[in-house]
C-alpha cells in the first residue's frame, strides 16, 4: 500500500513537472530585463529563450542609484531588475517593486541559507537571490615596487600612495563612501557631519590621484594597463586576472563590503507572469551555475558548484579565504538623515 502511493505521488510530481516545463516551453511573449552592465553571459539569455520561447531585450545601468532614478522617474518598460540588497530594502519602503512571492516558486528549494531569509526581504515576497561577492581593490603586482602593497584601504586612499595618477575607483557612492568609513573607522550609517566631514576630507585628498571614477569597463582597463589599480568587485577581479595574470585582489583589513544582488519585479512591469518565469529558471543549478562562470561571482544556489568552472573554486578573489571572512562587512540600510550626509558628500567630491 505505502509503495503503491509513493508511486501515485511520484506520478504526480512528475506531471506536475512536466506541466511546468510545458507552460515555460509555450509561454512567449516578451521580457525587458534590466541588469548590470557586463553581468550577465549571452549565451544564457539566448539558452532561456530557446526553452521558453520568451524574447528577452536587455538594457543595462552602472549603478544601484542609477537604478533607482530610472524607477522613481516612472520608468514602467522593464520587467526583471537586479538591485542590490540594501536597493531592495529601499525599493520596498517606496513601493517600486511588486510581490512575487519568490519563496513559493519551484525551484526556490535550491536557494541555500542565509540567502533563503535575507535582512532586506526575509519572506522572500519581493526579491530572488542572483550573485553575491564583496567590493575591494586590485592591483597590477608587476607595477609596484616589491611587487606587493599592504592590504590596507589606504593603499589607495593615501595621496602619495603607489598608484598615485594611475588609480581606477568606482563610480559609486555608497561603495566609495563605505571604504573610506571602514578605513576611517567611521560607522557607514553616521549621522555625524564631522564623521561625514572627516570622510569627505580623504576622499578630497585622493581625488588628484584618482584618474577617473568609472563603475563600467574595469576589467578591461586594467588588462589594457590603462591603470594600475582599481576599485573593483570581486568577481571583475577574477575575470581582470584572466586577461592579466599579475592581477592581484585586496581584502583590506579595515573591512570589505559584502553585498547580494537580487531579481526584482518593478511595480507597473506589463510581462510579470514571464519574469517569474525567468526568476525561478534562473534558480536551477546548471543555469546559476552559467552566470557565475561569466561573472566570477558566487550564487546562492546549492548544487551549482558542480557545473562551475574549477578555476573559480581555486581563485581567492572569488572563494574567500577562512582567514578573511572576519573582514567581510555585510550592506545595511541606512537612515534618510545618513543617506543625505552621504549624498551631500558625494555631490560635493564629484563637483
Amino acid at each position: 500500500m505505502g509503495s503503491a502511493r509513493q508511486l501515485l505521488l511520484a506520478a504526480v510530481a512528475a506531471i506536475g513537472a512536466l506541466t511546468a516545463a510545458s507552460a515555460a516551453q509555450a509561454a512567449g511573449g516578451e521580457l525587458y530585463f534590466y541588469n548590470w552592465s557586463n553581468y550577465y553571459p549571452p549565451e544564457l539569455l539566448k539558452k532561456f529563450e530557446a526553452e521558453t520561447g520568451i524574447k528577452v531585450t536587455l538594457d543595462v545601468y552602472d549603478s544601484n542609484e542609477t537604478l533607482l532614478a530610472k524607477l522613481q522617474a516612472g520608468a514602467a518598460g522593464y520587467d526583471v531588475v537586479v538591485p542590490s540588497d540594501y536597493m531592495v530594502a529601499m525599493m520596498i519602503k517606496q513601493n517600486l517593486l511588486q510581490e512575487i512571492d519568490a519563496s513559493q516558486m519551484a525551484d526556490f528549494k535550491n536557494v541555500g541559507a542565509p540567502h533563503d531569509k535575507p535582512w532586506y526581504d526575509p519572506e522572500r515576497k519581493y526579491s530572488a537571490p542572483y550573485m553575491w561577492g564583496t567590493t575591494g581593490f586590485s592591483y597590477d603586482t608587476a607595477k609596484v615596487e616589491g611587487g606587493k602593497v599592504d592590504d590596507s584601504w589606504w593603499s589607495i586612499f593615501n595621496p602619495d600612495g603607489p598608484f598615485k595618477g594611475k588609480l581606477g575607483m568606482m563610480n559609486d557612492p555608497v561603495e566609495v563612501y563605505k571604504a573610506a568609513a571602514m578605513y576611517l573607522g567611521i560607522n557607514f550609517c553616521t549621522e555625524n557631519s564631522e564623521d561625514a566631514g572627516k570622510i569627505f576630507k580623504l576622499l578630497e585628498a585622493q581625488k588628484p590621484s584618482v584618474s577617473l571614477y568609472n563603475s563600467d569597463g574595469t576589467i578591461e582597463r586594467m588588462i589594457a594597463g590603462e591603470v594600475a589599480a582599481h576599485m573593483q568587485w570581486n568577481g571583475a577581479a577574477h575575470r581582470t586576472k584572466e586577461g592579466r595574470p599579475t592581477v592581484a585582489y585586496v581584502y583590506p583589513k579595515e573591512g570589505i563590503n559584502f553585498w547580494n544582488d537580487n531579481f526584482a519585479v518593478p511595480v507597473g512591469a506589463k510581462n510579470v507572469e514571464n519574469a517569474k518565469i525567468f526568476i525561478d529558471w534562473m534558480m536551477k543549478p546548471e543555469n546559476i551555475a552559467i552566470a557565475t562562470n561569466f561573472t566570477g561571482y558566487n550564487n546562492a544556489i546549492k548544487g551549482s558548484p558542480e557545473f562551475m568552472d574549477p578555476k573559480l573554486r581555486d581563485d581567492p578573489a572569488v572563494n574567500t579565504p577562512q582567514e578573511m571572512l572576519s573582514r567581510l562587512n555585510p550592506n545595511q540600510n541606512c537612515s534618510q538623515p545618513a543617506v543625505d550626509l552621504r549624498e551631500r558628500v558625494w555631490t560635493r567630491l564629484k563637483s
